[in-house]
């Protein structure tokens, strides 16, 4: 599990090394907010035939804090780790706020990208008012509200119970400055610029970036292949990671062998 200090931060990521086909870039995961790379399940931590790696934010998980508000911020930061690691050009999967921090790359720093993968996310990620007055007064309510947001229907007792743990493991000021980053993100006007190979894929379910979030980034990224995954929440990769795991699969070989 190795560490690279970027920027003051000392940050935690891990990494899956595998014969992938020539040519095939690295798949890089960016989770959400109050979340850390073990968002990302096994299956995709450690996609068959794919060089993979994944990182806690700063503040998140066994990375540094301060954690960041903007969402050019952890940009920023997740900018000068590719460079550190002297990362070929990559597909980055961005989960929530991590297709956020996705969407920016792309916008600012295409040259480090040859592909895009934004599960649960949107253009703009306006967060609920009580959301954001709750993490002020009350973090623990507000963690529980969000868990309830966060999981569709078909979610166990215990996914969300240890998602709870998850979100109330996380610093309380890195935790409100993840969601003031949402809430002050907003590319709608952007999106015609980006002109790399994009994989969208929402759950039908999912009351926090609904599946209309989706197809406004479908209709706006040139060329954009949407996926809509049936009864799933927000937490896409944690409620049906074979399905979210196949359909990277499927893209990372394509986008691999310029079949986009």
């Amino acid at each position: 599990m190795p560490f690279l200090t970027v920027d003051h931060h000392r940050l935690h990521y891990v990494e899956h090394r595998a014969a992938a086909s020539p040519g095939r870039p690295a798949l890089v995961l960016i989770h959400g907010a109050g979340g850390n790379l073990y968002h990302w399940p096994p299956v995709l931590r450690r996609l068959p035939g794919q060089d993979v790696l994944a990182l806690d934010l700063p503040g998140h998980g066994r990375s540094s804090g301060p954690g960041c508000t903007t969402i050019a911020a952890y940009a920023a930061v997740v900018a000068a780790w590719l460079d550190q690691l002297a990362l070929p050009p990559c597909v980055v999967a961005g989960h929530s706020m991590g297709g956020a921090i996705a969407l920016e790359l792309a916008l600012r720093q295409a040259q480090r990208l040859r592909g895009l993968v934004l599960i649960a996310t949107g253009a703009r990620l306006r967060v609920h008012p009580d959301i954001l007055h709750r993490m002020r007064d009350d973090p623990t309510a507000a963690a529980r509200q969000i868990v309830e947001w966060a999981y569709g229907p078909q979610a166990t007792p215990e996914q969300k119970r240890q998602y709870l743990r998850h979100l109330l493991a996380v610093d309380r000021e890195v935790f409100y400055g993840d969601w003031l980053a949402c809430d002050g993100f907003d590319v709608r006007d952007q999106l015609g610029a980006i002109s790399l190979p994009t994989l969208i894929l929402t759950g039908t379910a999912d009351i926090m970036t609904p599946p209309k979030w989706a197809a406004f980034l479908a209709e706006h990224i040139p060329g954009a292949d949407p996926a809509w995954i049936e009864g799933a929440g927000h937490m896409l990769p944690l409620e049906r990671p074979a399905e979210v795991a196949a359909a990277i699969a499927g893209f990372m070989e394509r986008v691999g062998e310029g079949r986009w």
